[in-house]
């Protein structure tokens, strides 16, 4: 299915600009609707789904923050302890770098993410570890200060990585290094994060990661501020147990420097989880209003079940009303819509895109599909080996996105291309795309744009 229908951009990869023309779909009967997402007595229907609207970016001169690019290398335990130090120098010193000021000088950001900024501690540890602090083994849960670091003591002397963690930044350092690869001939892609974190070292840290995947991230730390860390254990039959500690992480407001980026941004992204952190939606719902008013794509991301069943009528309120894109694996798409696990990825994938522009759903192996207008297209999984299917969702989600930037009419095209990305996370140990991996995807998407052969190719 093209995406003539319902969006328009350039052909050719020379234009200075293209145009992305707003996925319009008409809404079904309110009662077909989720009771969340019927409309408000008295209130019309969501106009951005009944006009076209235009999406511009220029070519710029690769213009870094802080100088520090990865590009041609990949990540490594080395970059990792390169940018801990950094971040304890930075930590250290009195006046902590200004992200946003060295940033203002460009005009607009293509793609401007609002998420939780999480340090992750990835380790490789025994049952018997887990039975001794008395951790439940494979669950998701939130701990104070105190249990952070008793579980970081106990882990001295175990084998284990840090890293700019998150579900939004690795979709957003995926697509800087889709987007900054020269030898597709493109002009690069500037992506941005907002967030919040503390002042300490690991702040610090985390911004360091992100500058050398060229991903900016433009809010000020928090003074006094503690960064919030999930700390993941892997036992030997694979199993993860993941503790998080949000600390500064579960505080976003809605100030004067983030409303400044959200206006010259063309794609707001909103991360799923901090719908469940106190105080956010109202930040949230700003963003959204002003990235609506500057005629902004808005993205969001459904990141957990739990999250949407606990904060469904939130979700309801934002996805109905502003999110152009929707994505979602098979069980978010269902919890979305309510619909019971014997449901089909399909029904649920055509349900949503009454409600929301263009919709992605994930189903792990058995392949992905995306919804406009009431229909759904199957896209196929490529052949792989998987080795680590964490992040596979959110690599997925920055093909959907590179392909829409750059200006692929064809929706099969952009899923094919999607799933690509998602394969060759797959195949690998972590949940970041490599940039040699980049490079060769976005190489090969520039020479066979809006074909669905390029992925063969790969």
């Amino acid at each position: 299915m093209a995406l003539a229908s319902a969006t328009t951009a350039a052909a050719t990869a020379s234009s200075p600009s293209r145009l992305v023309r707003r996925f319009s779909s008409s809404p079904p009967p309110p009662s077909l609707l989720p009771l969340a997402a019927r409309p408000r007595a008295g209130s019309s229907p969501r106009a951005c789904s009944y006009h076209r609207f235009v999406v511009q970016w220029k070519g710029r001169a690769r213009a870094l923050l802080g100088g520090i690019s990865d590009a041609g290398a990949s990540e490594s335990d080395d970059d990792e302890e390169d940018a801990l130090r950094e971040g304890q120098r930075e930590g250290e010193g009195e006046d902590a770098v200004e992200p946003t000021a060295a940033a203002a000088e460009l005009e607009r950001w293509d793609v401007l993410g609002l998420g939780q900024a999480m340090v992750d501690f990835s380790g490789m540890v025994d049952d018997e570890f887990l039975k001794r602090l008395g951790i439940e083994k494979g669950t998701r849960k939130v701990v104070n200060h105190e249990e952070r670091g008793r579980v970081l003591r106990a882990m001295d002397g175990c084998s284990y990585k840090a890293a700019a963690g998150g579900s939004l930044s690795n979709s957003l350092v995926a697509l800087a290094r889709l987007g900054s690869s020269w030898s597709a001939g493109y002009p690069e892609l500037k992506i941005a994060m907002a967030g919040s974190v503390g002042s300490d070292p690991l702040g610090s840290f985390y911004r360091a990661k992100l500058r050398r995947a060229n991903v900016h991230f433009l809010s000020k730390p928090v003074k006094d501020g503690t960064t919030g860390t999930v700390i993941v254990l892997t036992t030997p039959d694979a199993q993860r147990t993941m503790l998080a500690y949000q600390g500064t992480s579960s505080t976003l407001s809605y100030d004067s420097d983030l409303a400044d980026l959200v206006s010259k941004s063309n794609v707001l992204i909103v991360e799923g989880y901090l719908f469940e952190l106190p105080h956010t939606i109202e930040a949230i719902k700003q963003a959204c209003e002003d990235a609506h008013k500057n005629g902004a794509l808005i993205a969001v991301t459904a990141s957990d079940v739990s999250c949407i069943k606990r904060c469904y009528n939130d979700f309801w309120d934002i996805v109905g009303n502003y999110a152009d894109i929707l994505f979602a694996n098979a069980n978010e798409a269902r919890a979305f819509c309510e619909l019971p696990s014997t449901d089909s990825p399909m029904s649920a994938t055509r349900y949503l895109s009454h409600s929301v522009p263009l919709v992605s759903v994930t189903d792990g192996v058995h392949g992905s599909y995306i919804g406009v207008k009431g229909e759904a297209i199957y896209i196929p999984p490529p052949p792989c080996i998987p080795v680590d299917t964490c992040g596979a969702g959110d690599a997925y989600a920055s093909g959907i996105l590179y392909g829409i930037l750059r200006g692929a009419s064809d929706l099969k095209g952009i899923g094919l291309l999607a799933s690509q990305v998602a394969a060759v996370v797959v195949e690998q140990q972590g949940t970041r795309l490599r940039v040699q991996d980049a490079d060769r995807l976005a190489e090969c998407f520039a020479h066979h744009l809006d074909s669905l052969e390029f992925c063969s190719d790969v």
